[in-house]
């Protein structure tokens, strides 16, 4: 059990076995993961009706075979890519086609899931069933971003609302990935250090000095919601800041960034050139895969201001994470404060995570 004190003032940062205890690695996974919203892609993985797209939901701990499908109505579905019958992959690759084919015994699904047809089952009694259908996951989507979940302990709105509702000026139809801007991550700590650096803005000063340069600092802060939070990077002087319409809440103000952290590990940057989706993927209690992933909205603008120089950010990240995780396994140290002005995300992130791992082992 880790106790974090609602009262941040008073609080105590959690101790280092939660960044290094298998058990509650585990807890993690099944507790956090299993139940919680995921970022999955983008439409541009399903170009037209009749087309389909494996992926792995969080390769690395959950990893769960999905599979992307449109159907001949254009309507998106999120199905388990496990064939009902002997438990073989089904779609291994991505293309158009009549059907989902199991290459095993041949079994047929319509691309909604479906069972349509099995040779070999003709006597079979009471069959198909229900259970021969592919499981359908909830599929979401906000502009041209999907998200699915395995069973989600919160609904999407409540999950995603404060960020829609804050940017609802934002024309993120018109957003499209750029593979050249985007790259992935191996940070040899856990997944939730990295969390929790990103929720610290305690540090820019000192990690990030460059970056400190194009942000007022004495005006940054942070918003916190049920499942998320918002820190507001405010441009300096002379720095790249949003055109905000007078319909948005910020109007009036030099907006650099807007950095929403969603429970337990998305990040959805926005800057004046777009969007910098960042996914934390747990690979084992002391791996991390961070995924980053670049939308382009006005190319013109990707050279300027707080969302111009991110690989050099998340390599000053990397930096400290990796020897954060080094000195969290000291048998002395025991744990930490937080500052109430500046870790408030922290404090927000680890109530959410410890509630969650601590119900795991009451119900054990």
């Amino acid at each position: 059990m880790i106790k974090i004190d609602p009262d941040i003032h008073q609080a105590g940062t959690p101790p280092g076995r939660l960044y290094n205890d298998s058990n509650i690695y585990q807890a993690t996974v099944e507790r956090v993961f299993a139940q919680s919203w995921q970022f999955i892609g983008d439409t541009s993985q399903l170009p037209g009706s009749g087309y389909a797209a494996p992926l792995t939901l969080l390769p690395g701990s959950l990893d769960e075979p999905l599979v992307l499908t449109c159907d001949e109505q254009n309507q998106l579905h999120c199905l388990s890519n496990v064939c009902t019958h002997r438990g073989n992959l089904i779609c291994q690759s991505a293309g158009r086609r009549d059907d989902l084919r199991c290459p095993y015994h041949s079994r047929r699904f319509e691309l909604d899931g479906r069972f349509r047809y099995a040779p070999g089952f003709e006597k079979a009694v009471n069959f198909p069933a229900s259970s021969d259908h592919l499981p359908q996951l909830q599929l979401e989507r906000w502009g041209p971003l999907l998200f699915t979940s395995l069973n989600p302990e919160v609904s999407f709105s409540d999950w995603l609302d404060p960020v829609r509702q804050r940017l609802a000026w934002l024309p993120l139809n018109d957003f499209s990935l750029d593979q050249e801007r985007s790259q992935d991550y191996i940070i040899p700590a856990n997944w939730a250090l990295y969390c929790e650096n990103y929720l610290d803005y305690l540090h820019i000063p000192y990690i990030h000095p460059e970056l400190n340069q194009t942000l007022d600092f004495k005006q940054y802060r942070i918003e916190l919601f049920e499942y998320c939070n918002l820190q507001l990077g405010i441009a300096g002087d002379g720095q790249a800041a949003f055109e905000l319409p007078e319909s948005s809440p910020d109007y009036g103000q030099n907006i650099a960034a807007y950095y929403f952290w969603l429970f337990p590990n998305l990040m959805l940057n926005f800057y004046p050139w777009g969007l910098s989706v960042n996914v934390v993927e747990p690979l084992g209690i002391q791996q991390t895969r961070v995924r980053f992933l670049s939308y382009v909205w006005q190319a013109d603008k990707l050279s300027s201001g707080a969302g111009s120089i991110l690989d050099q950010v998340e390599q000053q990240d990397e930096a400290v994470v990796k020897t954060s995780q080094a000195g969290l396994g000291s048998r002395l140290y025991q744990r930490g404060r937080y500052a109430p002005e500046y870790e408030a995300g922290c404090h927000h992130f680890h109530r959410l995570l410890t509630e969650r791992i601590n119900n795991h082992f009451d119900h054990q």
